[in-house]
């Protein structure tokens, strides 16, 4: 399972990579695969607030359908619209193409309850 050493995630299995107060958040390589084929991609709205722990969209693919939940409180200031029309490139590259969304005004440092790579690893491993 691949788990980038520079981000930080959610028990949820939500990824965030922050550069200062904005962060980019999507799921993480072990979450992809646990939902298999990616068929839809529910994003959330540009200007919305979103609180720690909030449903931020769905993912529904040929299993299920997941909500994807904010890791980090902060204003949607960008979404990946290319989801739409590609919703495979969550499972092609979760922490890349596949990003879902970022926020404005989210600081990772004052969130203590994100674990760092070692840290969701240790969850994964049970």
């Amino acid at each position: 399972m691949n788990v980038p050493d520079d981000l930080r995630y959610s028990k949820d299995h939500e990824w965030v990579r922050a550069d200062g107060d904005r962060a980019r958040v999507g799921i993480t390589d072990y979450a992809q695969d646990a939902l298999g084929d990616v068929v839809f991609v529910e994003l959330p709205a540009l200007g919305q607030q979103l609180e720690a722990g909030a449903v931020l969209g769905e993912i529904e693919s040929t299993k299920s359908v997941s909500e994807v939940y904010a890791p980090l409180s902060g204003i949607v200031v960008a979404v990946n619209t290319e989801l739409a029309e590609s919703p495979e490139r969550i499972n092609e590259d979760p922490y890349g193409a596949g990003w879902i969304c970022e926020l404005d005004g989210a600081s990772v440092a004052s969130n203590d309850h994100l674990l760092d790579a070692d840290g969701y690893r240790r969850l994964l491993e049970g």
